[in-house]
């Protein structure tokens, strides 16, 4: 609970009276902020995901995070915010005192001890991260009840659902002959794919792409899917835009697919049509997600279309 949180709460009492009630109830513990349906607000959050950052500064909550994660790059209005790794000694994080710690299930999976730390020392940890385009809505609406912006929330979905239908309507001019079919990287190394039903697969799709790993099989409950040189090189011959994702997952380049072995007999490298995106803008489930359509869409089909 917060001095904040009471204000808001309690905004509108006067005078003396006002102090009286708000010491009283700080002192008992008995004015934390709720929203509309009872939900807590939280207003000291740490965010370790970087999905989980760029939401809540898009829900206009940015004065309500106290921290985030050493991986985050964006927005550039909040890097000035002190880090936290889930690496860490957990009484770093309880120093900080803050009432919410957002994760997502790799963190749960991999660091239960820190996350059990945490929940003795009364931080309430949440875990969040959706793994197809079907859970994004709920998770910002989770998100939005979390810190008090459901209005924010809705204002998110309406803006987003706008972008895609505004897409939909050029994808739905180019015949479904005429749509490249694609083999999109998630992981080079490892010769990874993205999940049929992933966020970067709903994205390649929206773009006006076809995806040519509709076989692939998921890894646990995550975007991505295992898939194999073997069979990207059985379906060499019909892969037309080769496209991967780059970033922290997959730090890789154009040169280093180019010369794979075995990569010259794919189509789409021997044509020159490989390409790179970057990788929160497929593979984060943000407002940019609409970026990474855009972007995808003017590989497959030029700017100007």
């Amino acid at each position: 609970m917060s001095v904040l949180a009471l204000g808001v709460r309690r905004e509108g009492l006067g005078g003396q009276v006002c102090a009286l009630v708000l010491c009283v109830l700080f002192l008992c513990g008995l004015g934390e902020a709720r929203a509309g349906d009872g939900t807590p607000v939280y207003t000291r959050i740490i965010s370790l995901y970087s999905a989980h950052t760029e939401n809540l500064v898009s829900l206009g909550a940015q004065d309500q995070l106290i921290g985030i994660s050493t991986s985050d790059d964006y927005p550039a209005e909040i890097l000035d915010k002190p880090c936290f790794s889930y690496r860490e000694d957990p009484e770093k994080f309880i120093a900080a005192r803050p009432d919410l710690v957002l994760v997502r299930p790799m963190i749960e999976r991999s660091y239960p001890q820190l996350l059990g730390k945490l929940r003795q020392a009364g931080i309430r940890v949440v875990s969040l991260q959706p793994t197809s385009v079907g859970g994004i809505y709920d998770y910002w609406r989770e998100l939005a009840r979390l810190t008090g912006r459901e209005e924010n929330g809705e204002a998110m979905i309406v803006s987003f659902a706008q972008g895609l239908s505004h897409m939909a309507e050029q994808v739905r001019l180019i015949p479904e002959e005429k749509r490249p079919q694609v083999y999109f990287a998630a992981i080079h190394k490892k010769m990874k794919t993205f999940a049929p039903q992933s966020i970067a697969i709903f994205v390649l799709e929206q773009a006006g792409g076809i995806n040519i790993a509709r076989d692939a099989s998921q890894m646990r409950k995550t975007n991505i899917a295992a898939y194999g040189k073997e069979k990207i090189l059985a379906k060499a011959e019909d892969i037309d835009v080769f496209i991967s994702q780059q970033g922290r997952m997959n730090p890789v380049t154009r040169e280093i697919i180019d010369a794979e072995p075995g990569f010259m007999a794919i189509k789409a490298v021997r044509e020159g049509k490989v390409f790179l995106v970057e990788e929160s803008l497929v593979s984060r489930p943000t407002l940019r997600i609409l970026q990474g359509v855009q972007q995808i869409h003017e590989v497959l089909y030029g700017e100007n279309h």
